[in-house]
């Protein structure tokens, strides 16, 4: 493959990029027909960082669209799933019955007492 051909092929996948809402590399294949999917793996457009870029925007703007609509959600379960993801440790913490600081550093010593 040329260095053109290449050029040509990222052209199209980024315009399908901006177009589709694709967030995985091998889903592109579904839209773009102008090589198979092996191909390109072999020439290394998996690699191409303007690809890898784009498929990025296109999963957080997913996530994004996602977290808005959960946020403005009437069910307090999403609303709790935004706030999960959007919060800082702290306030995650303090809503958690379970919450465990697993962080490096952290003094997570258990404590068994043994029956004599």
């Amino acid at each position: 493959m040329t260095e053109e051909q290449k050029k040509e092929h990222v052209k199209k996948i980024k315009e399908i990029l901006e177009n589709e809402k694709i967030f995985t590399f091998k889903d592109i294949f579904v839209f773009y027909k102008g090589c198979s999917r092996a191909w390109a793996y072999e020439n290394g457009l998996d690699k191409v960082d303007e690809i890898k870029e784009a498929i990025l925007m296109n999963k957080r703007r997913g996530v994004q669209s996602l977290i808005d609509r959960w946020i403005d959600s009437d069910n307090p379960t999403l609303q709790i799933a935004a706030f999960k993801i959007i919060c800082d440790p702290e306030e995650r913490a303090a809503i958690s019955p379970n919450y465990n600081n697993t962080s490096e550093g952290a003094d997570n010593e258990i404590l068994i007492k043994t029956i004599d």
